[in-house]
């Protein structure tokens, strides 16, 4: 063991976890302390303390929540996969299997891979997307956490330690690291009822994003903090003496307000057109008592003692929030005219508040089965729904943000069952909520007994009741149009895209075949099921074949797949030209002079390897000439006189296409113009009218390979009166 300050931090945790462990768990952690103090032996974090002070931080926070042995040796070691030369199987051998699960939930994606005997690391491809990383990385801990709560809870535990050491980073990483912990960390502690560590995060995390504000804030409530703190104590000390007159075993205290959580208040109040000082709950104390009764008796006594405001009661008791928090809230009118929120909850309540699942966790040891709290924890087991449901990562991190994250509101079922949704959801969202099969026969919604339209945003305390119907019609498309307003919640949506998407497979499926059979055809090729996947790389034709027909892989993108195999094995191999590009009217491509005209001087006639300039002409464009030739040289106008080069040598191979169409006036110039656009030279044109008003083109083109043909056909096809365009094989080369 090294001694120093991690010393003392490890003597200091050892403390705390022997105060409520019995011995051989205390062991047990010293032991894995000594394990993650090895690995990280010699590293050192950004602001320069040993790198053993970060885990053993977190495993102290955790600690003063009194969480068991296999939680606090997982914080110690929840790094060791990720920046040292362990594995989860060295993990699960040294601590066992529980602990490795547990590290390894709050392990990152991009290092969590684990190292093969003998070599190094295996780290994920640099060229992948940061941003995919990272998403996969948040649901690998998200889902690890619906297993076992305790992951996030180690997890926050980092995250909050990571923040107070934040200001060693560059202020650039600062602000991401702060943005994600304000998205992410803080929703998520709040949605755990751990209030301890989410106002710390939100404070932290404002200071970083916004140092203006943060500081502003503070002076204001520096100003006059002692005179403050003076008034919440007279108050407190009213509120005490009135309650043990009542006979109540009481603490009273004054509530501090986190700066974050003043600044959104600001905002709000902003907005109405109100300041700092009309805040109702600035000031804010709380009363804690011994049971529920004595909650509803303490209230009883405060509105005895100051007037409540109308509107500003809470029963949260009754009524707990899906975090599990259970208190009364009340604001009332006291001294001066100033409005004070007191929150009166019991000592068990008040841990919950403090530290949600985190306190429930103790009080949970030892009981056979707390349906109380199994029955709160159901968004977690919606968190493995979503997980299974979600093919894409982006999917199920949208789901969590907007289902989980962000504001509930709570309505009940005509049976007065609770139901707990995101901020602004309507009666569809209510009816995905209940049951999938309620929301695709979903038809109307009454809201508290009346007829309301399916993009009502529902409020708390409405009842919601779905009428549906038998009929086998499913959901519209109307309410995946986000400006309908008709789903709000991303679980919803992704239900109906789902019904959607699996009515539409079938059609999606055989539309994709005809779109495979069409692009094979046009260009001339001859694949087995085998050699298209390996080209589109997909894992079977099924899933290619739906993935093309729904429009998720593009008809220019397929072109280009197939293009590959064409170029590694050409059905008929073309002569390739040694001659640079022809332009229309010079055989050579000049650049340096845009789109003009360029045609080849008489009197020089200079060739590919000459020094050139070129004369601006006032009818042919540009004429290119030798460098010395005569007539540069004897120019009267030199301002002419402009600087070319010759262009880079091109392959081009000549493609025979036949069109079939109804015969039109203006015909032959939509078709040219069509491959003009496409910067494709025409050779020739040969047409045949039928008898039948149809005619038969054959265009002769100089392309420059199969994409380039590719994306003509597509322009051919669609001109107006075009049946079908097909390619037939020119037996010789055509020079160009």
């Amino acid at each position: 063991m090294r001694y120093g300050v991690e010393v003392k931090e490890a003597n200091e945790l050892l403390d705390k976890v022997s105060r409520y462990l019995p011995d051989d768990a205390v062991a047990q952690i010293e032991q894995a302390y000594l394990y993650a103090d090895e690995c990280h032996d010699g590293q050192v974090r950004k602001s320069g303390e040993p790198y053993i002070i970060h885990p053993l931080q977190a495993a102290a926070f955790l600690a003063d929540l009194n969480l068991d042995c296999h939680t606090i040796c997982a914080a110690l070691l929840h790094d060791v996969i990720e920046d040292c030369a362990v594995t989860f199987d060295d993990i699960e051998k040294a601590f066992g299997r529980e602990v490795a699960k547990m590290v390894d939930g709050v392990t990152k994606l991009t290092r969590m891979d684990y190292r093969l005997p003998g070599a190094e690391f295996n780290t994920v491809d640099p060229s992948d997307d940061p941003d995919k990383l990272h998403a996969e990385s948040l649901r690998k801990m998200l889902v690890a956490m619906a297993e076992d709560i305790r992951v996030v809870l180690i997890k926050l535990a980092d995250r909050l330690h990571n923040m107070k050491t934040l200001d060693a980073l560059p202020p650039a990483k600062r602000k991401i690291i702060a943005q994600e912990t304000l998205d992410i960390y803080s929703p998520l502690a709040h949605r755990l009822g751990i209030w301890e560590i989410k106002w710390q995060l939100d404070d932290l995390a404002f200071r970083h994003l916004n140092e203006d504000r943060y500081r502003e804030i503070s002076r204001m409530l520096a100003v006059r903090r002692a005179e403050r703190e003076e008034y919440v104590e007279q108050l407190c000390q009213r509120l005490r003496e009135m309650l043990a007159e009542a006979d109540l075993q009481v603490e009273v205290y004054g509530r501090p307000k986190g700066i974050y959580s003043i600044y959104n208040k600001m905002q709000k109040y902003a907005a109405q057109g109100d300041e700092l000082r009309d805040i109702l709950d600035l000031y804010a104390v709380r009363v804690i008592v011994d049971s529920e009764t004595d909650c509803y008796r303490a209230l009883g006594i405060v509105h005895q003692v100051w007037s409540p405001i109308p509107g500003q009661f809470d029963d949260y008791v009754a009524n707990p929030k899906e975090n599990m928090y259970q208190a009364l809230h009340t604001t009332v009118i006291c001294q001066a005219g100033q409005p004070l929120e007191v929150q009166i909850k019991t000592t068990e309540m008040h841990q919950v508040s403090e530290y949600g699942v985190a306190a429930h966790w103790r009080y949970k040891e030892g009981r056979a089965n707390d349906l109380k709290f199994e029955e709160k924890m159901t968004w977690l087991r919606q968190l493995l729904e979503w997980q299974r449901d979600a093919a894409e990562t982006e999917d199920f991190i949208e789901s969590v943000q907007q289902d989980i994250f962000r504001d509930q509101v709570f309505v009940y079922t005509p049976k007065g069952e609770i139901v707990e949704l995101a901020a602004g959801c309507t009666p569809v969202d209510f009816a995905y909520k209940i049951h999938t099969d309620l929301g695709h026969h979903c038809m109307g919604g009454k809201v508290n007994g009346r007829l309301v339209s399916l993009d009502t945003p529902l409020q708390n305390g409405d009842t919601v009741e779905i009428m549906t119907t038998k009929a086998n019609r499913g959901p519209s498309l109307d309410w995946l149009n986000p400006n309908l307003g008709y789903v709000k919640s991303a679980s919803a949506r992704q239900k109906v895209r789902q019904w959607f998407n699996h009515q539409a497979r079938g059609s999606n499926i055989e539309r994709g075949r005809d779109k495979l059979r069409k692009e094979l055809r046009l260009l001339n090729l001859k694949l087995d099921d085998s050699e298209i996947l390996n080209l589109v790389r997909f894992e079977t034709m099924d899933d290619f074949l739906l993935n093309l027909g729904s429009g998720g892989l593009t008809d220019g993108q397929l072109a280009h797949r197939l293009s590959q195999a064409a170029r590694q094995e050409p059905e008929f191999p073309l002569p390739k030209p040694n001659l640079p590009l022809s332009s229309p009217s010079s055989g050579i491509s000049v650049l340096g002079v845009g789109d003009l005209l360029s045609r080849i001087a008489r009197c020089c006639n200079p060739i590919p390897g000459d020094e050139i300039s070129g004369f601006v002409t006032r009818t042919r464009g540009v004429t290119v000439h030798k460098k010395d030739c005569i007539s540069l040289i004897n120019e009267d106008e030199p301002e002419r006189i402009v600087h070319v080069s010759w262009g880079e040598a091109k392959e081009l191979y000549p493609v025979r296409v036949c069109i079939d169409a109804y015969d039109r006036v203006g015909l032959l110039r939509d078709v040219t113009v069509r491959v003009s656009e496409e910067r494709v030279n025409i050779a020739s044109v040969v047409t045949q009218e039928k008898s039948d008003g149809t005619v038969i083109m054959e265009l002769t083109l100089h392309t420059t390979g199969l994409e380039q043909l590719g994306q003509l056909f597509a322009k051919l096809e669609g001109v107006k009166g075009v049946t079908s365009v097909t390619r037939a094989h020119t037996p010789t080369a055509v020079k160009v």
